[in-house]
């Protein structure tokens, strides 16, 4: 095996292979490695809810390029199943090995320049029994195989699910469709804690509405288990509740712990600590995704956000700058969309919370509003709050929760942040208007309205 120096990359999902696509476009003729410790590259892990419950029919949907089409088409050298233990960048090399094996199969390869894109791992807190069959987590995409192949085994009557951000709530939905009684469990006082408190309460009774148990302030506690050892209940303090399969969606964080083995220093929530061209600490090596930190261009310090769209901007960013480019990311507003039924949920920017958390003086407006014209057929309820500083209007952030044709309105807050527009320019933008799209006014200009 040759040990010429190359372009390595430790990891193989969007932020990783975006940066190797970019760098062989760039460098057609530089000898580029990437190491994947699973087996599948370039998915969409936010596709995978909808996998499990079957509204996505195959695993191979959710690819976008396999490693083998980045081998024959792109002739970048991707070694599936083989994970990288070490980094020593005295020596540029890391060691690796095949996943799962032990030391005496490890080799060395020399490196150029590193991009450290090992993504981040679902939270898993330290109760006993959390391992057992019957308790799993939506990370890779051979998890979410893994998932479905279990449901459709044991077909589940009863599913807990603990947490009720954006995966857990996805996989509320997938349950219900599948049969299951659902309960959601979450320590929190509300639900998707990226929301206001008074934006979540209309999720959190609309999750109600749908058949599915909402316990809220229920920290978890414990497991009760069968002969076999499967799962047979979620324990918290106040209740015992059935399960046959439990899904654990409290988050990730990121997997940073090889960064740190090599001497990287780590930022926002132990993610590795980058500059704004992806540069880490240690000269010659970059990291990317949802290892990696970014900066809040609206709260103006590091954030940790593990978002497929952050990580495919970091890994092209990374790319192009490990490829002798001068690019910069300007940040991030932390946009995000999801659904649960029929309910569409939206945020961008700063939350009222979080502008109170960092001093931002803000002036915030909630409005009731229709996805379209009010007597057009499939007009549907919108709630629509904008976080405004206080001198100026100037857009600070913005949330969306309502029916079909709710969420991508947050575009045009993020666009507006983006541009830091104020709340008299958004109400005086020449948006579209036509009875099938929109009221006259536009939700977000009639939340913008009642702030100028």
């Amino acid at each position: 095996m040759s040990n010429t120096a190359a372009t390595i990359i430790i990891g193989g999902d969007a932020a990783g292979m975006s940066a190797a696509s970019k760098i062989r476009r760039e460098q057609p003729e530089e000898r580029i490695i990437v190491f994947e410790k699973g087996e599948h590259t370039s998915y969409s892990a936010c596709g995978m809810p909808y996998y499990v419950s079957g509204v996505v029919e195959t695993s191979e949907e959710l690819i976008a390029r396999t490693p083998e089409q980045f081998r024959e088409n792109m002739n970048i050298d991707v070694r599936t199943r083989q994970e990288v233990v070490a980094v020593d960048p005295q020596t540029h090399t890391v060691r690796a090995r095949p996943t799962g094996s032990d030391a005496a199969s490890e080799y060395e390869l020399s490196y150029k320049k590193l991009l450290i894109a090992t993504g981040a791992s679902p939270i898993s807190p330290p109760v006993d029994g959390i391992d057992a069959p019957g308790i799993m987590g939506l990370s890779s995409l051979q998890s979410g195989i893994d998932m479905r192949a279990a449901v459709e085994r044991s077909r589940p009557e009863h599913a807990v699910v603990v947490g009720g951000g954006y995966i857990g709530l996805e996989m509320v939905e997938a349950l219900l469709e599948l049969g299951c009684e659902v309960t959601l469990v979450d320590q929190a006082p509300q639900v998707m804690a990226t929301l206001d408190e008074d934006m979540a309460q209309i999720v959190s009774d609309y999750v109600g509405s749908l058949g599915a148990r909402v316990l809220l302030n229920e920290a978890l506690q414990g497991f009760e288990h069968d002969t076999s050892g499967h799962v047979t209940a979620v324990v918290t303090p106040n209740h015992t509740l059935r399960a046959d399969l439990v899904i654990m969606g409290l988050g990730v964080s990121p997997n940073s712990a090889l960064a740190k083995q090599a001497g990287l220093s780590l930022g926002a929530r132990g993610a590795v600590r980058i500059n704004r061209r992806m540069e880490t600490s240690v000269p010659g090596i970059w990291a990317a995704g949802d290892c990696a930190e970014s900066f809040h261009r609206v709260l103006e310090r590091p954030v940790h956000i593990a978002l497929g769209t952050v990580a495919n901007k970091h890994g092209a960013i990374a790319g192009a700058n490990m490829s002798g480019g001068s690019l910069e990311f300007p940040g991030v507003l932390g946009t995000a969309i999801m659904k649960v039924g029929d309910l569409e949920v939206a945020r961008t920017g700063a939350s009222e919370r979080e502008a109170n958390d960092v001093g931002l003086r803000c002036r915030t407006a909630v409005i009731k509003s229709r996805t379209r014209a009010g007597y057009f057929p499939g007009s549907e309820r919108i709630h629509v709050k904008l976080v405004v500083s206080e001198q100026e209007g100037t857009i600070l952030g913005g949330q969306i929760v309502g029916g079909p044709g709710s969420g991508k309105r947050i575009d045009t807050i993020a666009a507006a942040i983006t541009g830091n527009l104020s709340a008299w320019d958004l109400v005086n933008a020449d948006l579209s208007y036509a009875p099938p799209f929109s009221p006259v006014w536009d939700p977000v200009q009639t939340a913008a309205r009642t702030l100028v």
